[in-house]
């Protein structure tokens, strides 16, 4: 069992106007796992209501709502987080190369702007589609996450360095062999993000990190190192509802990951970057506007 909080202490770091929320998953009723991917979250169904509860404790303006592997590559559920959320809400479906450009019209209109390669056990659809995904996003001007053991990173260089989209390595890279800033890895990582159009995306450390929390030493290095290289090529997500959780115990304090994770950036200057004009770019978004 699973309790979510969704209120509490406010972070000490305080969010910028604007602030996008790139790495998340919501859950309505009526919408069923489907073979090939997980259960439904744990603890019940982490809908609109409770994520506006979760934006408003954190001081988040705008999300970005990504396609549950639970739904595989039915878009459905989506579509209808979309509509419950508005215009503070924008979508990163899962499409493959054999998605109708009528399907690729209906996502459009329902906000989605983005397409999601998951090449991890449960995804819909991996690095084997990653160019077929890559030309439909381009011709939409979408933009591509990717997400996959980025142990192997250099196997898959020259691939990532042809993506024509706009792109994002998700989940900071999901190094499950463990990195530090001067691992070959990481210089892969850097010539990709040279490319102009690859971004590197902080969001859900505690799957990858062998160092323990608060601190997650080992991914913290890191993530400080490729701020500092590229501050205009980082995101930030919260990855709620943390899906990996199966009971309250292993549910994180969310107050506390937000200030651990925005206290790798060097400056307030960087987490704008990071949270508002980043993900506006990355996303295409309109600049915001408060309501």
């Amino acid at each position: 069992m699973v309790v979510r909080t969704l209120s509490g202490r406010a972070p000490k770091i305080t969010m910028p106007t604007g602030a996008v929320d790139t790495q998340m998953h919501m859950y309505l009723p009526g919408f069923p796992a489907l073979p090939g991917g997980p259960d439904l979250p744990a603890g019940g169904l982490p809908d609109a209501e409770q994520y506006r509860r979760f934006m408003k404790w954190l001081g988040i303006d705008r999300v970005i709502i990504t396609q549950g592997n639970a739904h595989q590559r039915d878009n459905g559920n989506l579509i209808a987080c979309l509509s419950e959320m508005g215009d503070v809400a924008r979508g990163v479906a899962v499409i493959s190369g054999d998605t109708t450009d009528n399907e690729l019209d209906s996502l459009a209109e329902a906000g989605v702007v983005g397409a999601r390669i998951m090449d991890l056990p449960g995804g819909a659809v991996g690095l084997d589609a990653l160019e077929q995904v890559d030309a439909r996003a381009a011709a939409r001007n979408w933009m591509v996450a990717v997400q996959f053991d980025g142990s192997n990173i250099a196997e898959h260089e020259q691939r990532l360095s042809a993506i024509k989209s706009r792109w994002v390595f998700d989940h900071h890279g999901k190094f499950f062999c463990g990195v530090t800033p001067q691992s070959p890895q990481i210089d892969v990582l850097k010539r990709l993000i040279d490319k102009g159009n690859c971004w590197f995306k902080f969001a859900g450390v505690y799957e990858t990190a062998k160092k323990p929390g608060p601190d997650y030493a080992d991914v913290a290095d890191v993530a400080r190192a490729i701020a500092a290289y590229a501050p205009e090529r980082i995101v930030w997500g919260t990855n709620w509802p943390h899906n990996l959780a199966k009971t309250t115990a292993d549910y994180p304090d969310d107050s506390l990951l937000t200030d651990t994770v925005l206290g790798w950036f060097a400056d307030d200057a960087a987490r704008k970057l990071a949270l508002v004009s980043n993900p506006e770019t990355l996303f295409n978004l309109p600049a915001f506007t408060a309501a």
